[in-house]
């Protein structure tokens, strides 16, 4: 019943949408591949920079960092970042080996012209736009862009392009919380267009859980058309677990006048909640990965000023994140076909302090809808101050 929910709702919605291809079904497997990596490094070769990389063929990948940075993402977690994570997701997962669809391969840019006509992407039109001319600028397959603006960053290093004083990086690592993703480079030119309504088997819930943790940076634009950007928690510009705490509460409001297909009440003015989040967030077989994400109990022996509040759980969602996405991102490829240029990606920066795990202001820990029967849902204290509103992104 929850691969229903699911498949019934990511294809209508301005979701990310989150899956693994059958032939990719071994997690074990995947992150081996993913490890290894692909061809033989020449190690610690010199690019024309200055920058030192395992393999040579890297070092084509900074003239595009320093290029998308400012140029693309005018240096912050804004709207074309969320734009390339949902590209990302939404190019990869149209994986099969009978019907077509080549996974991560870009065909969503290369046949945008077909594929951009299907209802579950809607909304993707822009940051296809926006990311065209930077392919053709820099002769790199659309694959291979895709991955690389949407969750680069995240490998940590010391370059920073001269002109780069933001301590941030690409797509998810400009966002402060993200985990750190390697790239991998070597995808061909798409072949051919992905099929519509591809939903890819199987899924595996622990991953689909985790890889929600991108809603955290992202929104939505056409669920309703007459409030776009609308976010899907009160933190919409960093990478951390309010997302698994707010869908966790009680929903009473719709951000605009009317709700848009596949939406429910959502807790905290300003934000939207998708019905698969909360359908998710409450079924059986995933309420409890959903809720291990939102935070853990301090330990009372270590937390002696206030041991029944919890921490959040910031490092597992990283862990869990990273895992799911870089399989997801080589989806359709063998990891030995390609090039690990992990060492490209600039460091993301950290999450600050204050910005810890937190009930919105105005709620209390009555309002969580405890849905997983194995543990109570962690105890988190509000936000001082007046109900928590959110502006659109």
């Amino acid at each position: 019943m929850i691969l229903q929910q699911i498949s019934a709702t990511l294809f209508s919605l301005a979701f990310i949408r989150c899956a693994y291809g059958r032939h990719y079904a071994s997690p074990l497997a995947l992150d081996a591949q993913v490890s290894t990596g692909a061809s033989t490094p020449t190690k610690g070769t010199k690019c024309a920079g200055g920058q030192t990389v395992n393999n040579a063929a890297c070092c084509a990948w900074f003239p595009v960092l320093e290029d998308i940075l400012p140029n693309m993402f005018d240096n912050e977690c804004g709207d074309d970042a969320h734009g390339a994570l949902r590209l990302s997701f939404h190019d990869a997962i149209s994986f099969s080996p009978s019907k077509g669809g080549g996974g991560a391969d870009g065909s969503i840019i290369t046949f945008n012209d077909t594929e951009l006509n299907y209802a579950a992407n809607d909304g993707l039109q822009d940051p296809v736009a926006t990311e065209i001319p930077f392919i053709a600028a820099h002769n790199v397959t659309a694959g291979d862009f895709i991955q690389f603006a949407a969750g680069k960053g995240i490998t940590s290093i010391s370059y920073r392009p001269t002109n780069f004083h933001d301590p941030t990086a690409v797509s998810l690592s400009l966002c402060p919380g993200a985990p750190q993703v390697g790239f991998m480079m070597g995808r061909p030119t798409a072949k051919a267009p992905a099929p519509d309504g591809l939903v890819p088997e199987p899924f595996a819930p622990a991953d689909v859980v985790a890889l929600l943790a991108s809603h955290s940076v992202a929104g939505a634009d056409t669920v309703d058309p007459t409030i776009p950007g609308t976010p899907f928690d009160s933190t919409p510009s960093l990478f951390d677990t309010q997302i698994f705490i707010e869908v966790q509460l009680k929903g009473t409001l719709f951000p605009g006048q009317d709700p848009g297909q596949g939406e429910v009440k959502s807790a905290v003015e300003g934000t939207m909640r998708l019905q698969s989040d909360s359908l998710i967030a409450r079924d059986n077989r995933t309420s409890c990965a959903w809720q291990t994400l939102a935070g853990q109990f301090r330990s009372p022996i270590v937390h002696m000023v206030d041991p029944d509040v919890s921490t959040g759980n910031l490092s597992g969602t990283q862990s869990a994140f990273k895992s799911a996405f870089e399989r997801m991102a080589i989806i359709g490829h063998k990891a030995a076909d390609l090039i690990d240029c992990s060492d490209v990606i600039p460091a993301p920066i950290a999450l600050s302090p204050v910005d810890g795990p937190h009930l919105p202001a105005g709620q209390n820990q009555k309002d969580i809808e405890q849905a997983c029967t194995t543990a109570p849902f962690p105890t988190f204290t509000a936000q001082p101050g007046p109900a928590t509103s959110v502006a659109a992104m």
